[in-house]
């Protein structure tokens, strides 16, 4: 089966990628025949005949253009060509078919060749000596071509992935010509701006332009950072001779082992928006933009001393490196307003309204919720304002700030809420991320914000609800069973009844705990403190003799409050709390939800939500990436905590399914949410607590 799915997927790729793979074996064809896979081809007589450059083309072998890219300079340069060539025109072969892309590797080597002849013609007249070197070299391989067809496959990428591969191809293609500055530097350049301007003015790639965010500008502002050290580090090992100067490696190792080391220390402060990162860099920056000011007027001063032959020895070394510094310090200035976040994690919290339990309370109350949304009242969650009727919960772990649920706010609310609470924490530096979020906010989440289900709300709906027929067997025969046993149900608030029962309670919950080798989790799960709010009812199955065989505790879920009268209005229930004692009644719980959503169909409440089982999805949902790794996390606690059987159990109930959601930006947070989300799990468990009890778990019986 595997060697057949494997075939299967070879046919698919040189089905769909003819061109890239043609051209590929052309190279190395060619390369094997002429010798140039052993030995130069600017070394070879016939070079001239076939490689592109401005002496090509003035001597009409304009033909060159068509011969240039299926040879390859240098055997080496194999190596990091073809790379380029399969990723580039693979990927937009794959995504644009054969034609357009034979179309975009012929435009994109066309454009690149000519243009850099028609830049190198004009500016050789000046005398500037880069130019004039330029101006008699040749050049071979089809380089440009793939570079433009990377930069279109680009263009089809979601935001900020497009963004971020444009940044590192710009970098690249940047610092290449400037510092190393050979001819096909050049032709890169040209096609790759050429390319960018197209495939931004093409409708079909057209993005809708605007400032760029908080975020955009972190990332900017990090790219250029790290291009100043490889710059840096080029400058100490690397001679290069480029449109800016040229330079020996005679840099100081101990100056560039400082810049390196600050720029190192300050990086992911810059990522983060850390203000002191911000002050740090632009410091750095300005003082080497003030040495490069201050050094080169003194340039002819130090020729006629005789402490320097010719300017050019030192010009490329001091003026490439401060364009750069120029740039960042621009860059720096202009998006200030996106390095505000205080060092201290303790001064790290949104810039909004906090809000107390109570407070969100009665919001909840008149603007409703959802079904986990009395979970946010619980400790451990800090609660801020949106607008002046809503409210939000969040947890804060592993610089992630974690919503959880809807944000509680009326009708139509949730998008400018989720808008609000994105530019909130990024602001403080946090990456936010929506948990268990419903239908409607997941189609509410900001422009450019991923979903993925990542749990299954099991909702019974209680009107007309009755015991009868073959799917509702396990729950009859509990109840029956329960009768016969003199097992009785009751419902309660915990929080009133007498000790005897709390201690009951108290021990059936810490044996349970004890076996898991664990402490109880949190976050959408509660305890018996949870199970003590006199908001919470409790169902208990007690014996004859008053023995505790088992517990539930059920959360309210509002609705929104009556337009008229503004009485709060409990429309369901969500289970929470699920214990059981070892030896007791057998399908206690079966009993336990039967009876409770008899008891709450009475008293006339809309549905009962039997909770979302963590990290479980739908078994017809398609797994992708962002799956996998949820599914990762799941199994380090599943063995521990069977959310899967538990979801499996709740089955039995004949309830309808809705999805929960993970909101977040895009999947390169996905890392630390998902360590964020086991800490807020498990925020007391240490890291040799979970490996042991995984390793533990995962034995055999």
């Amino acid at each position: 089966m595997t060697e057949d799915v494997s075939r299967n997927r070879g046919v698919v790729v040189i089905r769909r990628t003819p061109f890239t793979i043609a051209l590929t074996l052309a190279l190395l064809v060619i390369a094997a025949v002429t010798g140039t896979l052993v030995s130069p081809a600017s070394q070879q007589p016939w070079f001239d005949r076939v490689a592109t450059g401005l002496p090509a083309f003035a001597d009409g072998r304009w033909w060159t253009v068509a011969t240039s890219p299926f040879f390859v300079d240098h055997p080496l340069v194999l190596l990091t060509l073809l790379p380029l060539v399969v990723g580039g025109l693979g990927w937009a072969e794959w995504r644009f078919g054969s034609l357009r892309t034979i179309g975009l590797f012929a435009a994109g080597h066309v454009v690149g060749v000519l243009g850099a002849a028609g830049i190198l013609a004009l500016a050789s007249n000046t005398g500037w000596p880069w130019a004039v070197r330029l101006a008699g070299a040749y050049d071979v391989g089809p380089s440009c071509g793939a570079l433009t067809a990377l930069v279109f496959a680009i263009a089809t990428l979601p935001a900020p992935w497009r963004l971020r591969a444009r940044i590192a191809v710009g970098l690249w293609t940047g610092i290449s010509v400037l510092y190393l500055g050979q001819l096909h530097d050049l032709e890169h350049a040209v096609s790759m701006a050429a390319a960018l301007v197209v495939s931004g003015w093409l409708p079909a790639f057209r993005r809708p332009a605007g400032r760029p965010s908080q975020r955009e500008w972190r990332l900017i502002a990090l790219s250029l950072l790290i291009a100043i050290g490889a710059i840096q580090v080029l400058d100490l090992v690397v001679p290069y001779n480029g449109p800016l100067g040229a330079n020996d490696p005679i840099s100081s190792f101990t100056d560039v082992a400082i810049d390196v080391v600050v720029i190192a220390l300050i990086a992911n402060g810059i990522r983060q928006g850390y203000r002191l990162a911000w002050i740090v860099a632009l410091v750095l920056g300005l003082f080497n933009v003030a040495t490069a000011a201050v050094v080169l007027p003194l340039l002819p001063l130090l020729v006629e001393q005789g402490v320097l032959d010719s300017p050019s020895e030192v010009v490329g070394l001091v003026l490439a490196p401060a364009v750069f510094w120029l740039g960042l310090v621009l860059l720096l200035v202009l998006a200030r307003g996106a390095f505000q976040v205080r060092l201290r994690k303790s001064h790290r919290r949104l810039d909004a309204q906090a809000l107390s339990r109570e407070q969100l309370v009665e919001r909840l109350r008149r603007s409703g919720g959802g079904t986990i949304s009395w979970m946010t009242t619980w400790e451990g969650n800090r609660r801020i304002a949106v607008g002046e009727a809503g409210a939000i919960a969040y947890q804060s772990h592993s610089g992630v700030a974690i919503m959880l649920g809807d944000p509680i706010v009326p009708a139509g609310g949730a998008g400018e809420a989720l808008a609000g609470f994105e530019r909130a924490t990024q602001h403080a530096g946090l990456i936010p991320c929506v948990f268990s979020a419903g239908a409607e906010a997941a189609a509410a989440r900001p422009e450019g914000w991923r979903s993925v289900i990542v749990a299954e709300d099991t909702i019974v709906d209680l009107p007309g609800l009755a015991f009868t027929g073959k799917a509702w067997a396990a729950a009859r025969t509990a109840l029956n069973r329960a009768a016969r046993e003199g097992v009785e149900f009751r419902m309660v608030r915990l929080a009133e009844e007498p000790w005897n029962v709390l201690a009951q309670v108290r021990a059936i919950s810490e044996q349970w705990t004890g076996d898991k080798g664990l402490p109880e989790m949190r976050f959408t799960l509660g305890t018996v403190d949870e199970a003590l709010d006199p908001e919470a009812l409790v169902g208990i199955a007690v014996d004859g003799r008053g023995d505790l065989h088992g517990v539930t505790s059920w959360l309210p879920v509002y609705g929104p409050a009556d337009p008229e009268t503004g009485d709060p209005c409990i429309v369901g229930w969500t289970l929470d709390l699920m214990r059981r004692r070892d030896g007791g009644f057998g399908p206690v719980m079966e009993f336990l939800i039967a009876a409770s959503a008899q008891h709450l169909s009475e008293e006339g409440y809309e549905f009962v939500s039997l909770s979302g089982a963590p990290l479980v999805r739908p078994a017809e949902a398609e797994a992708g990436p962002v799956d996998q790794v949820l599914e990762q996390i799941g199994g380090l606690i599943e063995p521990l905590y069977g959310f899967k059987s538990l979801h499996r159990f709740k089955q039995k109930f004949n309830p309808r399914h809705e999805s929960l959601y993970l909101l977040y930006r895009d999947e390169g947070d996905l890392p630390r949410i998902g360590i964020a989300l086991t800490r807020a799990y498990l925020p007391d468990a240490s890291l040799r607590e979970l490996v042991a009890s995984a390793a533990s778990a995962g034995k055999p019986a």
